[in-house]
């Protein structure tokens, strides 16, 4: 039986920063539908990774594969089947609300009746019909995240990459994003969710991967969200030094 291809693979992925490795020898596979949870403390590697992931970066060495081509052979593939929400979310302060999806939309590759289509759909999905004219920069924190998981996914990609989502979101708002990571799951898109809060991780993703200064430690399926279980591990490694 052939089992079907990854939509993203990681080689041995490594990369450095400032002159120091960030990402050493990663390798990594996520499939349709997935969800991974990524964990790991300041300064693991999980931004670069993601970074890499989304095209912002290259890696030094290894290979990312999107959908079984190389990330740095097809640069666009990022546009076209990546969304992704870092941790700041990178608006421009003078464009309204609708004017960052349209911009999002084209730089995507969307235009005409397939760039109204899909704004009106992601206005209506993160009801954003109130703000839309509102200016990038009057808006508080947790709707400029909102707006910045809006851009993400206005193009429907395959992989949704999310640095940090819950941050400035209240607890209504962070149950409407873990009923919209399930919903795009079920849709068959892999989604990718960095974070700091192991409730998070446990509430919505169906495998977890744990990064230690720059090398994974442990990468398994989430067994039946047992938090306990999950917080034991990560401390573990955590408060250990990565394998010489």
């Amino acid at each position: 039986m052939t089992l079907p291809q990854p939509l993203l693979k990681l080689e041995q992925v490594s990369r450095r920063r400032s002159g120091r490795p960030a990402v050493q020898g990663l390798d990594l596979a996520l499939g349709r539908g997935q969800v991974l949870g990524l964990l790991g403390i300041n300064g693991a590697g999980k931004s670069t990774t993601l970074a890499m992931i989304a095209g912002a970066l290259a890696p030094d060495s290894g290979r990312v594969l999107l959908d079984g081509q190389e990330l740095a052979e097809q640069p666009a593939l990022a546009r076209r089947l990546v969304g992704w929400l870092p941790e700041r979310a990178p608006l421009w302060q003078e464009l309204t609300v609708g004017e960052h999806l349209d911009a999002h939309g084209r730089l995507r590759g969307l235009k005409g009746a397939a760039l109204k289509q899909a704004h009106a759909r992601i206005v209506e999905r993160l009801e954003l019909a109130p703000l839309e004219r509102r200016l990038a920069g009057v808006l508080s924190q947790g709707q400029r995240q909102r707006l910045g998981l809006a851009c993400a996914l206005v193009h429907q990609p395959s992989l949704l990459v999310l640095d940090e989502p819950g941050n400035a979101l209240d607890p209504v708002q962070l149950a409407a994003l873990r009923a919209l990571i399930r919903e795009q799951a079920a849709a068959g898109t892999a989604v990718i969710l960095s974070t700091h809060v192991l409730a998070e991780v446990t509430a919505v993703c169906d495998r977890v991967a744990i990064l230690h200064e720059g090398t994974l430690r442990h990468d398994d399926v989430l067994a039946e969200h047992d938090h306990a279980a999950l917080e034991r591990r990560f401390f573990a490694i955590a408060t250990t030094k990565a394998a010489a």
